[in-house]
């Protein structure tokens, strides 16, 4: 067995300071964090890694990029809270994402809601709001009309592109094919005559071909044929376009093998896109969604062993969390073939790896795994697991009431 420190995921573990074998978040080493939270498994979310990280994709960016923050990826209240204070504007999902939003203080007109099947009453609400709803088919357009004139308030919208092209490589195909998202391309003109005639605040378009992607080249791609595209369409537009959101798509490594992106080549081509979309869209302000890459590696989950047990020759690691907190983990949240995240054990942390582990949560069912034969160090009773790359599509996307198992807690450090 491999005696030698740690090195499944060096560069994702290493990127958090250890101390007497603890590993540290915000500056607390781990023992005396679970001691302030009060119980495990909780979510831990390092504010100062979430800061740096979008300090550090605002120096490599062009400056004229605007920044979004993506809600989905986590909606934890401090954590949007937090993220409104250092992006240009955030991006919600439903009428619940939209009411913390706006608790932030960021002006509704930095706002946006998508997603498809809208409710009457969420559009009515986004409207009342201010914030600008992207419009993803035309019974949904139909229905805001309906709604805006009810209210006496003309509602702001941009309108959400199905693309023919895809983000190659993607994580998350959301393009490039039938999908429950936006309107297809071909029937964009007639959309946009429609939103013309119904007199709605046309603001520009959405378009998010997919997510979850390490290839510069693809990502590159993808932007291009996207600000290409608005160009193209910027004729048939009732309004000259002001804000063009091309999606997110930058991936973080979770997995053996995985490097993470290379921001420069995006850079580079990204400006001399929004040169080029100066000379057609010259009010448009460009914008990158981004959630996972924002939040995502400045997260943490923690969870207690309270068991050990040997079956068949297998040691089995069982913990007081698992898949109903982090469904991600346990591999059910799109992964085809399971893979294990970055697992360690948070308070023997440089320890040599010993032994071969699977770490289970207390389900009753063997889909609750959290690592399939992992080389750990030797771990007790009592002792912590951690599983890193936690801080996007953790609790929120995770089945939290399945089986009445205790709640996780999740803290901004």
């Amino acid at each position: 067995m491999n005696k030698t420190p740690p090195k499944h995921h060096p560069g994702i573990i290493d990127s958090f300071e250890v101390e007497n074998h603890n590993l540290k978040v915000g500056g607390m080493p781990l023992s005396q964090l679970a001691e302030r939270v009060g119980q495990t498994p909780f979510y831990a979310y390092d504010r100062l890694k979430m800061t740096q990280r979008l300090e550090q994709l605002r120096s490599q960016m062009p400056n004229e990029l605007q920044i979004h923050y993506a809600m989905k990826a986590n909606p934890m209240p401090a954590v949007v809270q937090h993220m409104a204070g250092i992006v240009d504007g955030l991006d919600v999902a439903s009428a619940g994402e939209m009411r913390i939003a706006l608790d932030t203080g960021m002006p509704a007109s930095q706002i946006s809601m998508a997603g498809p099947g809208k409710r009457p009453a969420e559009l009515s609400q986004a409207i009342a709001a201010g914030i600008t709803i992207n419009i993803e088919s035309f019974n949904e357009l139909e229905e805001i009309a309906v709604q805006s004139s009810r209210l006496g308030i003309a509602a702001t919208v941009a309108l959400r592109i199905n693309p023919a092209f895809e983000l190659k490589s993607s994580g998350m195909k959301m393009g490039g094919g039938p999908k429950q998202f936006g309107i297809d391309e071909e029937q964009v003109p007639a959309a946009l005559k429609r939103i013309a005639e119904l007199q709605l605040d046309f603001t520009g378009f959405h378009i998010f071909s997919g997510s979850q992607n390490l290839k510069p080249e693809a990502i590159i791609e993808a932007q291009q044929k996207s600000i290409e595209l608005a160009i193209q369409l910027a004729d048939s537009c009732p309004a000259p376009i002001r804000k063009l959101n091309i999606g997110g798509g930058l991936g973080i490594p979770y997995f053996p093998g995985e490097k993470p992106l290379d921001i420069a080549p995006i850079s580079e081509a990204l400006d001399k896109q929004i040169q080029r979309s100066k000379q057609y869209l010259p009010e448009a302000s460009v914008i990158i969604e981004l959630g996972r890459y924002l939040v995502g590696e400045a997260g943490i989950y923690v969870t207690r062993i309270v068991d050990r047990k040997i079956s068949y020759k297998q040691l089995y690691l069982i913990a007081d969390g698992g898949l109903n907190h982090h469904l991600s983990a346990s591999g059910n949240f799109g992964q085809i073939i399971r893979k294990n995240y970055p697992v360690a054990i948070g308070n023997k942390m440089n320890w040599p790896t010993e032994e071969e582990a699977m770490v289970t949560g207390a389900l009753c069912t063997p889909l609750d795994l959290l690592a399939d034969k992992m080389e750990l160090s030797t771990a007790e009773v009592g002792d912590f697991v951690v599983i890193f790359q936690s801080g996007a599509y953790g609790l929120s996307a995770s089945p939290a009431n399945f089986l009445n198992q205790p709640s996780a807690v999740e803290v901004l450090i």
